[in-house]
């Protein structure tokens, strides 16, 4: 007898449509699984025969044909066990289904029960586009679903308790839909414990309100790691849309917790040992995201950025101007979101100490090669580069009290507000804008057109750096509320640009 039921692969943030055929006839005991399975999928077959038997179901001794169709997309994963149990039901008449449209999604323990899936919710939102309304999916992966709506979404602790829905005897209660209410309680890392550094708070808070990359220098204990820890305390609340972004790469890579979804925006601190498939994403056989895309619509903070690979670094520069990294193998390409705010830190050479109170050991050539593992295509990305002083003992033993991460997310909030109203959600933040909306919102007067050429001249600027400098002079303009790019505007965002050269 022929049976089908429907399951779903997942191609990157994807979901793909998969539809499980099962023949069982009569001849020699035989179990032919076929679609371009990989290995987790072809083990189902040990998983779903215990499970069937563990739940009171027979296994058919007969000729038994699994199909997942279509045959050229590779299956991966375990999660089509559920799906391949209830076919294999249907196919013997022990279970009768009359939607034909029902997705059944989870991997099955020995003993029948239903465990917990990677990359639920990009299927449940892929599915629910194609039309897809009704899903079986571990019970263990309800939170995650309980945000969508549109959908009815039946949890399953176990094969016997999707059985004995099915047929009426006992039925589920559908996940109940919750409401995003964003993060809860406050940032442990405060600006309020940063002793001095009003500079570098200024260049941070101008880099968060426009979403700019920022790289700071400065000898060590300095404040750097403090200062970097601390932007998440004022970067705007998630979005629904925007947690619904973050929680499917999180999905897919397995780290989502209890929770369902992600309330705040991410802070991803990788060492610098880190290569560059964890960095950019990838792998030999599944293709997962990386570091860059799991930042995404948050922070990627690089300590010590020198210390990294070089390719490393230099495969940031893709994510860095377009916002997705593509990742190509033999298999196939998969394009993750990769839009976040680099924040990079370093010490201005080997031993740390060049430019500050203390004597410096290094000789030029060592500063100069120090500097040159940071290419200069990937320095140009970077909008902000600041150079973190030394802290003085009486800042360090005061007792005035400095301004909180609060007070400073507020105005970062009104600024962002700006710019969602100039944009019209077509881009949101003013370091994405591109050639047209320069020329839109960026106009410079006269005064401001000659110092940018000075700038550019005494710099030696390229045209990625003047565009950068007018962004984030429109950053400073929109803090100041002022509606036109002013001359000390321009000024100060040219300080920014002005990394000391050896």
């Amino acid at each position: 007898m022929l049976a089908k039921v429907k399951c779903f692969a997942l191609s990157g943030l994807d979901g793909v449509a998969v539809e499980v055929e099962t023949d069982v006839n009569n001849g020699l005991p035989a179990y032919e699984l076929v679609g371009l399975p990989d290995a987790a999928v072809k083990e189902s077959k040990e998983r779903v025969r215990s499970a069937l038997k563990n739940s009171g179901k027979s296994f058919p001794t007969h000729k038994i044909t699994v199909n997942l169709a279509p045959a050229d997309l590779r299956k991966e994963g375990s999660h089509f066990d559920l799906a391949i149990a209830v076919c294999l039901l249907k196919a013997t008449g022990q279970l009768c289904i009359g939607d034909e449209n029902v997705v059944f999604l989870g991997e099955l323990a020995l003993g029948g029960q239903v465990r917990s899936i990677n990359g639920i919710l990009p299927i449940l939102i892929s599915a629910r586009e194609k039309g897809y309304t009704t899903f079986f999916i571990p019970k263990a992966n309800a939170n995650e679903a309980s945000y969508l709506s549109g959908i009815t979404v039946y949890p399953v602790s176990s094969l016997s308790e999707l059985v004995d829905h099915i047929m009426g005897d006992r039925p589920i209660e559908p996940v109940a839909l919750r409401t995003f209410e964003g993060a809860k309680g406050s940032d442990p890392s405060d600006l309020t414990y940063v002793k001095g550094q009003k500079a570098a708070k200024r260049a941070i808070e101008i880099a968060v309100s426009g979403g700019h990359n920022i790289l700071l220098v400065g000898p060590p204990g300095t404040g750097k790691t403090m200062l970097a820890r601390c932007i998440p305390g004022i970067l705007p609340d998630l979005t629904f849309d925007e947690a619904l972004e973050v929680t499917k790469i999180h999905s897919v890579a397995g780290i989502l917790s209890e929770e369902g979804i992600v309330s705040r925006r991410p802070f991803r601190s990788p060492h610098h040992t880190a290569t560059t498939v964890s960095l950019c994403g990838g792998g030999n056989a599944k293709i997962h995201p990386g570091e860059v895309s799991l930042a995404h619509n948050g922070v990627l903070f690089l300590d010590e950025l020198p210390e990294y690979n070089r390719a490393s670094l230099e495969a940031l520069r893709q994510p860095l101007e377009d916002g997705v990294i593509t990742i190509a193998r033999s298999a196939g390409a998969v394009s993750y979101p990769a839009s976040f705010i680099l924040c990079a830190s370093m010490n201005p050479c080997p031993c740390g100490n060049y430019g500050s109170d203390r004597p410096c050991k290094c000789t030029p050539f060592d500063i100069r090669r120090y500097r040159a593992k940071i290419s200069g295509p990937l320095l140009d990305r970077i909008d902000l580069q600041v150079e973190v002083d030394s802290v003085r003992y009486d800042d360090l033993a005061g007792e005035a009290a400095e301004e909180r991460s609060s007070a400073v997310k507020e105005r970062v909030e009104r600024a962002r507000a700006v710019q969602r109203k100039r944009f019209s959600g077509k881009i949101h933040t003013n370091s994405e804008m591109g050639e047209r909306e320069l020329k839109g919102y960026c106009k410079l007067s006269p005064a401001c057109e000659s110092v940018l050429r000075i700038a550019f001249e005494r710099l030696q600027l390229s045209a990625r750096g003047r565009s950068r400098i007018i962004k984030v002079a429109r950053t400073i303009a929109d803090m100041a509320g002022s509606e036109e790019i002013l001359v000390e505007h321009i000024y100060e965002a040219v300080s920014y640009r002005t990394f000391q050269e050896v």
